[in-house]
């Protein structure tokens, strides 16, 4: 028989904790991303690195947040432990992928799309592995046209980021890019429960994995702590938090078309040249 689903078992809670989480990590990796182009290329990898990890972080513990409100009526839900963190390091693996191309080859074009489509899909990838973490008394049935719809949100939101932090502009141009696609990341991730419905087995037999209690406490200790950490980096970097680029020669930036350099001006010729002493002029006056 079909169980009867709750997505919102708390009410408005889960999804609005959820959305703020889902910004943070989108703000702080829209920031080290745009921090990314603006350094040195000794630099760069290590900003893309943090600006994968936060949003991997962030739109994990988004989804665990969501999936904390919900439930099925008369199925215990469990979680698969491992499966749940495997899902973690999926997102942040994919998510890097993604940057790494933006960040590499710039937010224009091919690149732009080809990075989009595989950030897309590693939110995505996560949400459907995390679901997969589920354990109850019962089997999960997708439908197709909507998880498709949820995939397409999410390569949307993935490439509409990814541009975002290509902008290289000022603070508030992140924070207004980041609240989008939390809202993106949020809407995929409701889309995907939408497409969701459990057939109840009579068995009757207990569920094996850890309470959703169990699970929460290594949540908030580890990627939150990673984003509070996150969090300080940008706080106190002036350069990252105002935008501004350092002296590295454009050539050797990211994203910026390496121009032909403008050949400097010859320097001007000295107004005076010293006069040659002749070797056969005496070096004093003589008295005439």
């Amino acid at each position: 028989m079909h169980g009867t689903v709750d997505g919102f078992s708390y009410g408005i809670v889960t999804p609005l904790v959820a959305y703020v989480m889902a910004c943070l990590g989108g703000a702080l990796g829209l920031r080290c991303t745009t921090r990314a182009l603006l350094v040195a290329h000794s630099w760069r990898p290590g900003w893309l690195a943090l600006a994968s990890a936060a949003i991997g972080s962030g739109i994990w513990t988004m989804h665990f947040i969501a999936m904390m409100g919900f439930t099925v009526a008369d199925a215990p839900i469990h979680y698969d432990k491992p499966i749940t963190y495997a899902s973690l390091a999926v997102a942040i693996v994919m998510v890097g992928v993604g940057i790494f191309i933006v960040g590499y080859r710039g937010a224009t074009g091919t690149a732009l799309f080809t990075g989009g489509t595989i950030t897309g899909l590693g939110i995505a990838s996560m949400h459907y592995l995390g679901m997969a973490g589920l354990e109850l008394d019962g089997t999960l049935e997708y439908n197709t046209l909507t998880v498709a719809a949820s995939v397409a949100i999410a390569m949307a939101a993935a490439t509409a980021a990814l541009w975002a932090a290509g902008q290289v502009r000022g603070l508030l141009w992140s924070v207004g890019a980041s609240l989008v696609m939390g809202l993106a990341v949020s809407g995929m991730h409701y889309t995907g429960m939408a497409a969701v419905s459990v057939h109840l087995h009579t068995t009757g037999a207990p569920t094996q994995g850890d309470a959703p209690a169990g699970l929460l406490a290594p949540m908030l200790i580890g990627p939150l702590s990673f984003l509070c950490l996150a969090g300080a980096v940008v706080l106190f970097d002036p350069l990252m938090v105002m935008g501004k680029p350092d002296w590295t020669p454009v050539e050797h930036k990211p994203g910026v078309p390496a121009h032909g350099q403008i050949p400097h001006p010859a320097r001007r010729a000295p107004l005076r040249t010293r006069r040659k002493v002749s070797s056969h002029e005496p070096r004093t006056p003589q008295n005439r």
